[in-house]
């Protein structure tokens, strides 16, 4: 195999995956921080200004933006986890059953939280 193929074939491997998705994850969450801040601030500047911020939150596009907030919480957690394992525990042969706990797990908490919201 060449170099190209071997790199291209790494990547597709489940643990690349969850590298990538555990980074990208993390800079979505910090990046929701300043709206999580801003929402915050809104009840210091009086219970009309937080009555109007809670009444745009229930919008149903805002509850289905927080299922995702939730999921991308859920996957942080999950590969987050993973790779504290990685780290304490050494690479594994177990390493895709990992991957799927943390997909799974996603999964299944976005879906609960769904069911919640709607």
């Amino acid at each position: 195999m060449t170099h190209s193929a071997n790199a291209l074939k790494a990547r597709r491997h489940g643990a690349y995956i969850a590298f990538v998705l555990h980074r990208v994850s993390g800079l979505l969450l910090s990046a929701f921080l300043p709206l999580h801040f801003l929402a915050l601030s809104q009840a210091l500047n009086g219970e009309a200004a937080l009555d109007a911020f809670l009444n745009w939150a229930d919008n149903p596009l805002v509850k289905l933006s927080e299922v995702g907030l939730v999921v991308m919480l859920s996957l942080h957690l999950g590969c987050g986890l993973r790779v504290m394992a990685l780290e304490a525990l050494g690479w594994t042969v177990w390493q895709k059953n990992m991957v799927a706990i943390a997909f799974g797990g996603s999964v299944v908490v976005g879906t609960i939280f769904l069911l919640q919201v709607f």
